[in-house]
């Protein structure tokens, strides 16, 4: 078979994971503290095979899409004055602690609110006497109120605490963390705008930017960038189908002059 087919295969195969990128893009447009993909490219390794008779036979055909890297450049920020708007100036995250599961993830966008929590009682805890019955009443969860994204995910402070809010006094200064890694590349983007950590980003530690209240990040997509991108990879999507269509008929042909 011609390697032309393969390679015009793969090459729209690869558009199409192209435009994806590009099209969660758009999708968060608008959604506070995105950080936009950027899609990379490097090319199928070449060489040869040896084939039947000594034959040197070609392997590796067109480019892959090796990863999606994460754009980490600021746009702007946006005043809401809300009181739980929070955004970081300069580098690094906040921190959500996710109760279902104990997983640690981070995230630029700071719209935050004040949710209900119910706290277990402390290990070891001794049981109340009812004064009425004599009967022993077994420890309860007591009720708290702490800093949380709208998904249920707890905020943390700068010693990884979580943030208690007083329900009459909203407007007190929060001790909220920023942290940061060493290394961005690598890192995985998760749903919400979050990120979560990989091996090569290296250590956690306290980041330098500052918080600033009442404040949000906007998300740093380029709508006429994005658009311009997905027409480039529309037009090398059907370029590639096109090159495996003419390929077809090249090998249509060849076998109809053998008849």
């Amino acid at each position: 078979m011609n390697m032309s087919f393969f390679t015009g295969a793969v090459g729209a195969y690869q558009q199409q994971l192209r435009m994806n990128v590009q099209a969660n893009n758009i999708a968060n447009v608008n959604n506070y503290g995105f950080k936009a993909e950027r899609a990379t490219f490097h090319h199928l390794m070449y060489g040869n095979v040896r084939g039947i008779d000594e034959e040197q036979l070609p392997r590796g055909s067109g480019t892959k899409m090796v990863k999606a890297g994460i754009d980490m450049s600021t746009n702007g920020y946006a005043t809401t004055d809300r009181t739980f708007d929070f955004a970081i100036e300069g580098s690094g995250f906040f921190a959500l602690y996710d109760p279902t599961n104990g997983e640690i993830t981070f995230t630029r966008d700071g719209a935050f609110m004040m949710a209900q929590f119910l706290v277990p009682p402390e290990e070891g805890a001794q049981p109340e006497i009812d004064p009425v019955t004599g009967e022993e009443i077994p420890p309860q969860p007591t009720e708290e109120w702490r800093l949380s994204d709208n998904e249920g995910r707890c905020v943390l402070d700068s010693m990884g605490n979580f943030i208690v809010i007083d329900p009459l006094d909203r407007k007190a200064d929060l001790d909220i963390g920023v942290y940061d890694y060493l290394i961005y590349d690598g890192i995985l983007h998760a749903d919400s705008g979050r990120f979560s950590p990989i091996d090569k980003n290296g250590d956690l530690y306290m980041g330098s930017g500052k918080v600033r209240r009442g404040v949000l990040e906007v998300s740093n997509v380029d709508l006429a960038q994005e658009l311009v991108k997905v027409i480039e990879s529309q037009r090398a999507y059907s370029y590639a189908l096109r090159m495996v269509q003419t390929s077809d008929e090249i090998e249509q042909t060849i076998n109809g002059l053998r008849n």
